[in-house]
């Protein structure tokens, strides 16, 4: 069945900021999709098409991109008659109507909004769920599905907070549950526990809380953070049961040739930046202290020598986000220099569901984890849970279990569970590649 109509509109982000929606419809009914949107974006993304008239919403319109999807895309994509159940044929035609390497054309906010429409209008067209039918066109056989563990931001610093901590994320993994259902219960205990844990010692205003939902104390640095999250595992009674990941998002502090952990301040003194031999030290110290199983970004996006030479020597995940940026041309570049063992699969990235698909198995193929996620700027939209259960990795990080736009996700998630019934398996920590070792997931 092919697409009678298109429509796209602006509408806002979990910042208040525009963003894109669009609807594409079939005989069958309407189906809609939002574009999320980053605030620590990597030098290398996929471009997300603003207006930048700064005397409207402060620049950040979108409604050339908006006209891109109902002016170029709807009456091409109408007139080419492809079924909507033809994702990877529709994909092609936009990248071929946008042209540019980066869709820096039509705005990959475009692409995507259409892009994702169509992956549910096709999903209808086939009677299936969206997670079903995006697994089959992943390649999925078998009715056994595996349902992610999920990575909780729950302490913000970087870029995402107002607080003198340079690195961005302190998430909490449930990897000794036995369910996702479990998961859940263990994530927001300790995400409660480590509310009263931080009110008792920063005060009540310390839990305010960041773009992702996560607490933004103000601390001294990573040390202090991750005595907060030790605190609050042990409290909830999950220690050894629920480990820690970090998103350093160091190229937000990258100057030089160094990096600068004190860089919102704007006096920092350039004689204590450190190198990343130095920053690789310092994150092989947390390693042994504690459970630490993931890492994030932690050089910057082209200091390539740095990762890999941590790389080779690390027990934990080393994903790669800013460094890869979804896209397949930095995925193989990684490879090649064994710069990371992780990928960061965020589907605004690179743009459209087939890219996202292909992304996450070029890196499996090498033995990576790979970590689905969402972005800071979130919408209601929750196809992340249905592609994260559709590619098997057995990873999803979108935000604390808190603000709609991030639970919303969580929510999403459950219900697949409870879908699959007998057929849901959880990932535990069997998502995670560690050091030269490939993620167990994968082995199967």
């Amino acid at each position: 069945m092919s697409i009678t109509k298109i429509k796209a509109r602006q509408i806002f982000d979990s910042r208040g900021n525009p963003t894109v929606e669009v609807d594409v419809h079939t005989e069958k009914g309407r189906f809609r999709a939002a574009v999320p949107s980053g605030a620590s974006t990597g030098a290398h993304e996929a471009v997300e098409l603003r207006d930048g008239d700064k005397s409207s919403y402060l620049g950040k319109g979108v409604s050339k991109a908006v006209s891109n999807v109902n002016d170029i895309i709807a009456p091409r994509l109408i007139e080419s008659k492809l079924a909507v159940t033809q994702q990877k044929e529709i994909d092609s035609l936009l990248l071929e109507l946008d042209g540019s390497p980066n869709k820096g054309t039509l705005g990959a906010n475009a692409i995507l909004g259409v892009s994702i429409a169509v992956a549910e209008a096709g999903a209808a067209e086939s009677g299936l769920p969206l997670y079903a039918y995006l697994g089959k066109l992943a390649g999925h056989t078998g009715d056994k599905m595996t349902l992610p563990c999920p990575a909780f931001n729950v302490i913000n610093g970087g870029s995402h907070a107002g607080n003198g901590l340079a690195f961005q994320e302190f998430m909490i993994l449930p990897t000794g549950a036995s369910n996702f259902t479990e998961a859940m219960k263990m994530g927001t205990e300790t995400y409660h526990t480590l509310k009263k844990v931080i009110q008792a010692k920063y005060g009540l205003d310390a839990t305010n809380v960041g773009d992702e939902g996560g607490f933004a104390p103000n601390v001294s640095g990573a040390e202090e953070s991750l005595q907060l999250l030790s605190e609050a595992i042990k409290k909830a009674g999950y220690e050894g049961k629920i480990k820690i990941g970090l998103d350093v998002a160091s190229s937000e502090f990258y100057k030089e040739g160094k990096y600068d952990l004190d860089f919102k301040n704007a006096n920092s003194d350039p004689t204590k930046w450190i190198t990343g031999q130095e920053l690789g030290q310092m994150y092989s110290d947390m390693i042994e202290k504690y459970p630490i199983v993931s890492i994030e970004d932690p050089f910057d996006q082209d200091d390539w020598q740095a990762w890999s030479d941590f790389t080779q020597n690390t027990k934990v995940q080393i994903v790669g986000d800013d460094l890869t940026v979804t896209n397949p041309v930095r995925i193989k570049t990684a490879i090649e220099k064994k710069a990371c063992n992780g990928l960061l699969l965020k589907v605004n990235q690179i743009g459209t569901i087939s890219e996202s698909i292909q992304a996450a198995q070029l890196a499996q193929s090498d033995g990576w984890g790979v970590m689905v996620s969402h972005r800071s700027g979130e919408t209601e939209n929750t196809v992340i849970a249905d592609l994260v259960v559709a590619l098997g990795v057995g990873q999803i990080k979108t935000g604390a279990p808190a603000r709609s736009e991030r639970v919303a996700k969580y929510n999403a998630l459950l219900r697949i569970e409870e879908e699959l019934g007998q057929n849901a398996e959880y990932a535990g920590e069997r998502g995670l590649s560690a050091g030269t070792t490939p993620p167990s997931l994968l082995k199967q």
